[in-house]
């Protein structure tokens, strides 16, 4: 049997073989230095309505890293500042920039009036991009931009997950 290892599912369904393995399954997670934790939990965890999953500690017993949860095996790294630990935020010649974290909603405009109630404001009203689906952004504590998005039925990313399920 030929088995071909792909990393696109645009490429997979291509190929229109049923033995296609994929070595990517998914996204486990992204990872912050934060520079204050409990300011950064309150936002994920009581702004956005996540929960912390669990935490990992050093050998001193100081909290390493925080999970919180965003959806089954879907997390975020948050690991707390101390001194002389580096942010993560270097740069490393040649390399490019992260860019933003975007969160899936099933609602956007319900989304940003509950997130408006807890004191989380958006930068500006939702806009439906090129990609036809609905986004807008919120900063967390640290600064980093959060999209967030609504899928719509006729975007790219739906049309593509449409045709990844078609081929598992």
């Amino acid at each position: 049997m030929d088995r071909r290892f792909v990393f696109e599912s645009g490429y997979a369904s291509q190929l229109g073989n049923k033995d296609v393995i994929r070595l990517i399954t998914g996204i486990a997670h992204v990872a912050y230095a934060v520079s204050d934790l409990d300011r950064t939990l309150d936002f994920y965890c009581r702004g956005l309505g996540l929960r912390e999953a669990f935490r990992l500690y050093d050998d001193n017993g100081q909290t390493r890293i925080v999970y919180v949860q965003v959806r089954d095996l879907d997390f975020i790294e948050f690991f707390p500042r101390r001194p002389g630990m580096p942010s993560g935020t270097e740069a490393r010649p040649g390399a490019a920039s992260f860019r933003h974290l975007s969160l899936a909603v099933d609602d956007m405009q319900a989304t940003v009036r509950e997130l408006a109630a807890r004191g989380i404001h958006t930068e500006k009203e939702p806009i439906r991009g090129k990609d036809l689906n609905w986004q807008s952004w919120i900063v967390d504590p640290d600064g980093n931009r959060i999209e967030l998005m609504q899928i719509a039925a006729d975007s790219p990313q739906n049309k593509a997950a449409l045709e990844a399920s078609a081929i598992r």
